[in-house]
């Protein structure tokens, strides 16, 4: 079971879609007055929907002519470095300037008790299913990063998963580790999307296949694949440490790393068709242009 939110005249609603691919229409209008709703009446995400589904009409519309949001307007997205071996590669190739025959941070982190989180963007800053990302001007090797992310509740409960694009500027980084907000935090420089999957509906979230494609007039430059299962942490581990003295809100969303990094001489150019797929969630669709 999916939940999505498309716009309807100048109205945005909600919706369930079956894995049949039937659209249901549901009461609230965002993600998080339904989270609000359902924990004041004592019911998972799943029995809510299932409920309204049984006493409601199928929409008359097919999921590929509705016109999709941002899924949940998260009032923040947070994200974990360095949780897959093939981040922990390209961050030294960055840091050691190709050289990858000295220990860094990033070996130190990948091993460590406690992950790498940081605060990656705010419902302002943050676009949805075919809105443009945005490249920072002052950088020269940007790549976008495909993620699974976890949208939680206010008690840090996994209420669902949703597609994730962490772009990051890969020069600003290895430049200095300092420089991290920099190279993760600027305008439009994370999308999300394009449904969220109950997370009572995925038997197995280690088991998802993840894809990258990039086009560039037309012609696909970047095809790759991989799997959640080589996630080195465990999600619920993550989510406990984002929890660690900090307030969560609903529908804050965690984005868990990537296992996906285009080749090292690849960057992003203005007009970069970039498609990010997920085992049952959907592709996530943006185009990058300059700020």
């Amino acid at each position: 079971m999916r939940i999505i939110r498309y716009r309807n005249g100048k109205e945005s609603c909600m919706a369930a879609v079956t894995d049949a691919g039937k659209v249901y229409p549901l009461a609230d209008s965002d993600f998080l007055s339904f989270l609000e709703r359902i924990e004041k009446a004592g019911k998972t995400p799943l029995e809510d929907v299932d409920d309204q589904i049984r006493s409601t009409r199928q929409l008359d519309r097919e999921l590929d002519s509705l016109e999709l949001l941002t899924p949940v307007d998260a009032p923040e997205v947070w994200a974990a470095g360095v949780t897959y071996e093939r981040s922990k590669e390209a961050r030294n190739y960055e840091a050691t300037d190709g050289r990858m025959d000295a220990t860094t941070f990033y070996d130190k982190v990948y091993d460590a008790e406690r992950p790498e989180l940081f605060l990656k963007s705010t419902a302002a800053r943050t676009v949805g299913p075919l809105d443009p990302v945005c490249l920072r001007s002052d950088s020269n090797w940007q790549v976008p990063e495909p993620e699974l992310g976890l949208v939680l509740n206010k008690r840090g409960d996994i209420v669902g998963y949703i597609i994730g694009n962490d772009m990051s500027c890969r020069d600003i980084e290895g430049e200095n580790p300092l420089y991290l907000p920099q190279a993760k935090v600027w305008k439009q420089s994370c999308s999300i999307g394009p449904t969220i999957r109950l997370a009572e509906t995925v038997q197995d979230p280690y088991r998802l296949q993840i894809t990258l494609r990039i086009y560039r007039d037309g012609k696909k430059v970047v095809d790759e694949s991989a799997s959640t299962g080589q996630l080195k942490r465990k999600l619920e581990e993550l989510v406990s440490f984002l929890r660690r003295d900090n307030v969560v809100f609903d529908g804050t969303v965690l984005l868990t790393g990537t296992c996906i990094v285009p080749p090292n001489q690849f960057t992003l150019a203005p007009g970069d068709r970039i498609e990010i797929e997920i085992t049952s969630l959907g592709t996530l669709v943006n185009t990058a242009v300059m700020t």
